[in-house]
């Protein structure tokens, strides 16, 4: 069977395009069929053969000594995807980027009005979020086999909580086997952040082809009341994070 050797569980707008496109550029790195592969979310119906099949052969991986992977950045958020990857891959090495939940918030409700899903302002979607969320979850705890566009598409402060998600996975993968990277550092220093990562994947390091972010997108600023409402409102569950991490990100401003 052929298998991924890491995930790049999340978050969603946190530079997990730019990094998986950086490390497919390796030479000992090679991609799944897609990027957001979505086994541990969309796809889990299908069945471990359907996963398999979108990587490299393992005879072909062994000979020439290389690695895949997938990045679906759902995964982090989804309630059931830690424990049906580790049902499946033990053994993965899990990658999550995560960026201050503020700024990721705001960049999350723009992708979606790109995308004509989401017809509120911003102020008028956060509020809504917690009424727009709530029955979704519980049909999803329910039925694991039940998928929510709702829960996917709205989920702008709930995504943000990452001290929860992060206890989910590490509930069934050790800490050595997880590597957690500020998303502003992977901006800021793209070249020692990458270092890092192939370090912990066991790969020589090599430049990529491009150090330009993929998929970023422009909008107006966000209205300075609202941001500080929202640095107010993620301070306690970023303050958690820091204590779970013993690391202090700095969002709190």
């Amino acid at each position: 069977m052929s298998l991924p050797d890491y995930i790049i569980a999340g978050a969603q707008k946190c530079g997990t395009t730019s990094l998986y496109h950086y490390l497919t550029d390796n030479r000992y790195i090679v991609p799944a069929k897609k990027k957001e592969v979505h086994f541990f979310d969309w796809n889990y119906r299908k069945g471990t053969s359907w996963y398999t099949d979108q990587f490299p052969l393992p005879l072909k991986r062994k000979k020439r000594g290389f690695i895949t992977g997938e990045a679906s950045p759902y995964y982090l958020f989804h309630p059931h995807a830690a424990k049906r990857a580790f049902d499946t891959v033990p053994g993965a090495k899990i990658i999550v980027l995560l960026r201050n939940p503020v700024d990721r918030a705001y960049s999350h409700y723009n992708h979606q009005v790109r995308r004509g899903k989401e017809n509120l302002s911003f102020e008028e979607a956060i509020e809504k979020e917690g009424a727009r969320l709530r029955m979704e979850r519980r049909k999803m705890l329910r039925n694991p086999n039940y998928n929510s566009q709702t829960y996917w598409r709205y989920s702008y402060l709930a995504r943000g909580i990452y001290v929860d998600q992060l206890e989910r996975w590490m509930k069934y993968f050790p800490r050595k086997q997880m590597l957690i990277i500020r998303s502003e550092d992977f901006y800021k220093n793209t070249g020692s952040t990458l270092r890092k990562v192939t370090g912990f994947l066991g790969v020589p390091d090599s430049s990529p082809k491009t150090t330009n972010p993929y998929k970023s997108g422009s909008y107006e600023p966000m209205n300075p009341d609202t941001r500080q409402l929202l640095i107010n409102y993620f301070r306690p569950h970023n303050r958690r994070l820091y204590q779970k991490l013993n690391v202090d990100f700095g969002w709190d401003q």
